[in-house]
């Protein structure tokens, strides 16, 4: 085996294996259909425990790099051609409405708790002006959270804060240029392109197929933006594989294309807690979107996107005189609800049920 831990790293032992075997599975150092060592053999080698082993081989599984056969071991189920390859499970349309009002469990008292400290923390400094972008605190601590969830590096000044996803479609075509023709999953949110193509883009559908976007359409599409839903595509429910979604960033990268990766259900589709994204697998040519819309209550009108580094500088040049659609003071209640762990033991207990609710 090629593979080193390296102790006192900073980095978890079985992320470490993770993203070695991700690698090599990628690559083709694993080709599709390769079975590999089992998890004792993997600890033995490597002086970890067979825990260690099985959670990066888990993470592996969930994300579609290996396909688990019970009593036989792991095998390699990444690529179009693999014949182990299962399309991820599409999800219902009930799955992935958001609803009128917040989930019965939400933490209301934390929330309210929430409010009533930052009113005592900021005092008359909620009543200042909001950078373009959003307030600091909440940009800081969305990096902190897309770090600890998303394994995404980023600085909190290329993180855009805005009124809800809707309002970010329109900026996005605003900072791009209404010039550049954008291509969209067929179906799709239907407000995407109402509202990409009410800001004077043009818009071409192309079909989705049981992991995404069929490969045939995607390879004759020549738009200068892809936006995709990798997980829970709305409404067709279909999950991207770990295949598609590289396929996804070897079609922009061909082309010198943009990939909008709308982020809205990862949390509540990906069945493991680091979610990968499009934007981790090539940073400077994906724009990441995502809503609390979904994610805590309909009425937290609070979005955000994450700017490839490139992209800043035309940002401050074309939109850096707007102002933040998203109130400070609601801003201020989000990240300090973050900061404080109170969203992330949220999600955890919603995963939970939604387990329970599924077996």
């Amino acid at each position: 085996m090629n593979y080193q831990i390296i102790k006192h790293s900073g980095e978890s032992a079985y992320l470490q294996l993770y993203r070695q075997l991700r690698q090599d599975i990628v690559s083709g150092a694993l080709p599709t259909g390769a079975k590999l060592p089992s998890k004792r053999s993997f600890a033995e080698e490597l002086g970890l425990s067979v825990i260690t082993v099985e959670h990066a081989l888990a993470l592996l599984t969930d994300e579609g790099y290996l396909l688990a056969r019970p009593r036989s071991g792991y095998y390699v189920s990444f690529g179009q051609a693999s014949p182990a390859a299962v399309p991820p499970r599409r999800a219902r349309l009930e799955e992935m409405r958001a609803g009128e009002g917040a989930p019965a469990d939400f933490p209301f008292s934390l929330w309210a708790r929430t409010m009533r400290a930052v009113l005592s923390d900021y005092d008359r400094h909620i009543l200042d002006r909001c950078p373009s972008k959003g307030c600091l605190p909440l940009r800081q601590a969305l990096a902190a959270w897309l770090g600890r969830s998303r394994s995404m590096t980023l600085d909190p000044e290329q993180i855009v804060v805005g009124a809800g996803a809707e309002y970010l479609y329109g900026l996005i075509v605003q900072l791009l240029g209404r010039e550049r023709p954008f291509a969209l999953e067929d179906p799709c949110y239907a407000q995407i392109r109402r509202v990409y193509e009410a800001n004077g883009a043009s818009c071409t559908p192309l079909p989705m197929g049981e992991d995404g976007i069929q490969s045939a359409a995607l390879a004759r599409c020549g738009a200068g933006v892809l936006h995709v839903t990798p997980y829970h595509s709305y409404p067709s429910g279909v999950t991207a594989s770990a295949a598609k979604r590289h396929e996804y960033v070897a079609w922009a990268r061909e082309r010198g294309s943009l990939i909008v990766e709308d982020d809205y259900d990862a949390v509540f589709a990906a069945p493991t807690r680091r979610i990968q994204t499009i934007y981790s697998l090539d940073p400077e040519r994906v724009i990441y979107l995502n809503t609390f819309s979904k994610l805590l209550a309909p009425s937290v009108r609070t979005g955000f996107l994450v700017l490839p580094e490139r992209l800043l500088e035309d940002y401050r040049a074309k939109l850096d005189s707007f102002s933040c659609t998203v109130p400070v003071f609601d801003q201020l209640v989000l990240a300090e609800f973050i900061n404080a762990g109170h969203m992330e033991r949220y999600i955890s207990r919603r995963r939970r049920n939604q387990r329970r609710t599924e077996e």
